[in-house]
């Protein structure tokens, strides 16, 4: 019997309906089902639901799912590991570039108990924030990165197995993981980067240069970073999007390839591609479809 721990975004709009469908339907087709005790109050007069703590559940696992958005698939990915079960996420949100399955879709379920479906390994990254007295560590799945706030420029330097690779001005800098490149890396001018690649890369934010461009690293490397920013500006890092920390100047930040991997479930055979196609080109399909509509509308064929 499969055994299935349900990670829900309660705040993702149709989640919680999406996820009394999926515990149903995995219970129907022969599913041991568990989520995490804070739960139990959503979930309550279902009866084939077992509840526990969600990071030991994990452990037990053959497959977690995760039902929200990105962020959500995220979170999960982190909080699981260093379980070896595999992911599945479900969209419910927006762009759920991640996932690996839509609510539309959820009759494809069933290939989950016959093995057919499509694993993606992806790596993680690691950070250390060190000066002072404190440490402070994250792991990411897509990013970590360093800003100025209020969007204050300000100097960095980087270097890789301590070797420098470049000192800039900007208002700050994308550390990322193949996976990653879709995302802030991405609108920081990054290239797009299948994700099963092991690398890292390092993408400025609105460089203070013509001539800076993002950089690929081997994922062997350890990244470090520092800046001299004046006491008045305040340098902040995030690990995939999660709460600001303050970066004081004089500390180092130090970002290495993780240990751990996690494995993403796809229930289609679309491949990277295809999805690159179906979901971040979506808004510009979206806005040329209208931009047609008006012209047709106005009598303009320019």
């Amino acid at each position: 019997m499969l055994r299935f721990v349900i990670y829900p975004n309660f705040q993702k709009k149709n989640a919680l309906s999406c996820v009394r469908e999926v515990c149903g339907r995995l219970h129907r087709l022969g599913g041991d089902v568990w989520l995490d005790e804070r739960c139990r109050a959503a979930l309550a007069g279902i009866p084939f639901v077992h509840y526990g703590v969600f990071r030991e559940l994990t452990e037990r696992a053959d497959i977690v799912i995760a039902i929200g958005g990105d962020g959500t698939i995220l979170r999960c990915a982190k909080k699981m590991l260093p379980s070896s079960a595999v992911l599945l996420g479900i969209n419910t949100g927006h762009l759920g570039f991640m996932a690996g399955l839509e609510t539309e879709d959820l009759d494809e379920l069933g290939r989950l108990f016959r093995g057919e479906y499509f694993l993606s390994q992806r790596m993680l990254i690691e950070g250390r924030l060190t000066g002072g007295e404190q440490t402070v560590c994250f792991t990411a799945l897509n990013d970590i990165a360093v800003s100025g706030m209020c969007g204050k420029v300000f100097d960095l330097s980087v270097r890789a197995d301590q070797k420098l690779i470049g000192r800039y001005r900007a208002d700050g800098m994308v550390c990322s993981t193949p996976t990653g490149s879709t995302a802030y890396a991405l609108s920081a001018g990054g290239p797009l980067l299948e994700p099963e690649l092991s690398c890292i890369e390092i993408a400025l934010i609105c460089p203070h240069s013509l001539f800076n461009r993002p950089v690929l690293l081997s994922s062997d490397r350890h990244i470090t970073v520092t800046h001299t920013a004046e006491a008045a500006k305040q340098i902040c890092l995030s690990a995939d999007g999660e709460p600001p920390v303050a970066f004081p100047a004089g500390y180092e930040l130090e970002i290495c390839r993780s240990r751990h991997m996690v494995s993403l479930v796809s229930l289609t055979s679309g491949s990277f591609y295809d999805a690159i196609n179906r979901k971040l080109m979506q808004s510009i399909k979206g806005f040329s479809e209208e931009v047609q509509e008006g012209y047709h509308e106005t009598g303009k064929t320019e």
